[in-house]
């Protein structure tokens, strides 16, 4: 098969003939000059009208970007409203739903989530300690007046820790729990 070899000075001649005016007719090489430098003028013209369209773009990019930025942070800042004394904070809300459901695995959970918030509620109120037990220890009863339901309710939340599904908890219990830990709450103004 024989070699394909590309004449280059033939390709230099064709552009060579083109410049001098055999692509264009009567066109000069003078002519051809001044048709490229008006050509540039233009491209130059559009360019700038086109850099002035993408900076109005830009710059209004950004302001609606600002915009959008600002209803973001108005939208995730808003004060969240206290609840209604009658209805309690939505984690109690859910306590409640848990203790007053029909089985013993809710009831559970309910009390369990309860001795989580009182840890919260006793951290917020300024006790210290590792464990509910140690903040509870630290509590003197004349400035608590419920501090022994809150020890009763975390005993039963003890035995559900450490006993398992072999702790037998009744209805009654669970509810007894939950009437402890929901008096513990109100002397401390969670609900």
């Amino acid at each position: 098969m024989p070699a394909v070899q590309a004449n280059v000075e033939y390709w230099f001649r064709l552009l060579y003939d083109c410049l001098h005016g055999a692509c264009y007719g009567s066109i000069g090489v003078n002519e051809l000059f001044s048709f490229l430098a008006h050509l540039w003028i233009w491209i130059v013209w559009i360019g700038y009208a086109l850099s002035v369209v993408g900076l109005f773009l830009i710059v209004y990019t950004v302001m609606r970007l600002f915009q959008l930025r600002e209803r973001e942070s108005e939208f995730y800042s808003a004060v969240i409203s206290e609840p209604d004394s009658d209805q309690g904070s939505p984690r109690w809300q859910h306590i409640q739903l848990l203790a007053n459901g029909a089985n013993a695995s809710e009831w559970r959970e309910a009390i369990l989530e309860a001795d989580i918030m009182l840890d919260d509620v006793l951290g917020k109120k300024g006790y210290v300690g590792e464990g509910i037990g140690e903040k509870l220890k630290g509590v003197d009863a004349h400035e608590f007046g419920t501090l022994q339901e809150a020890w009763e309710a975390h005993k039963v939340r003890n035995q559900i820790a450490h006993e398992g599904s072999a702790f037998q908890l009744s209805e009654a219990i669970a509810h007894r729990t939950i009437a402890r830990y929901a008096a513990v709450f109100k002397e401390l103004g969670e609900i």
